[in-house]
């Protein structure tokens, strides 16, 4: 197979978005993707980031492949995991304290920061409407995080994700609890469980 052959491949598994270091990753030289942007295959939409004409810009994916730290987070995990009946207007993402901000913010991100070492708590991958997967937080800690930042939240999404969490038949209220001792908001949520279960 050729390294042309190669790449188109690639670009149909990966939904028509591909990064220069997924291609490098499948032994595929750089020189192939300039190729196909010189023959209006393929469109530099950012620095190693590439789409296919025909494709969907999923932006969600894309800022996810431009700042790999990023995590969807807040409202938008709260989106990803079908614990709110609300569209999204922008996107809610977390990144470790430390991290340069200015960028994310802006592209009209909303940015919560946390230590490093509880970053990767929680993180699972979910798909985004076109179906590429991207990093999010999952169920339990998406409702830590809302309770942490409940003073910037509306409390009525709050309340909302906690009555849908509480009727979920996949719900681990274990692991919500574990979380929220990490997290520091145990007694915050024992209050809101008490009410709800």
């Amino acid at each position: 197979m050729t390294g042309m052959e190669k790449l188109e491949t690639l670009i149909k598994s990966s939904h028509g978005v591909i990064t220069a270091k997924l291609a490098g990753n499948h032994d595929i030289h750089r020189e192939y993707l300039s190729e196909f942007v010189r023959l209006g295959k393929l469109e530099r939409i950012a620095h190693g980031i590439y789409i296919t004409p025909e494709a969907w810009e999923d932006k969600m994916l894309i800022y996810q492949l431009r700042k790999r730290k990023m995590v969807y987070s807040h409202e938008t995990a709260l989106f990803l995991n079908d614990l709110t009946a609300r569209d999204l207007v922008s996107y809610c993402v977390t990144v470790p304290t430390g991290y340069n901000t200015s960028k994310l913010k802006q592209d009209g991100l909303i940015v919560h920061t946390i230590k490093k070492e509880l970053l990767d708590l929680g993180i699972c991958t979910k798909q985004t409407s076109f179906r590429n997967d991207i990093r999010t937080y999952d169920m339990e800690r998406t409702i830590c995080d809302m309770l942490r930042d409940r003073k910037n939240q509306d409390i009525a999404v709050v309340s909302d994700a906690l009555k849908r969490y509480a009727r979920r038949s996949d719900k681990d209220l274990n692991k919500l609890m574990k979380y929220a001792d990490v997290l520091r908001i145990e007694k915050v949520l024992r209050s809101y469980l008490e009410v709800l279960l």
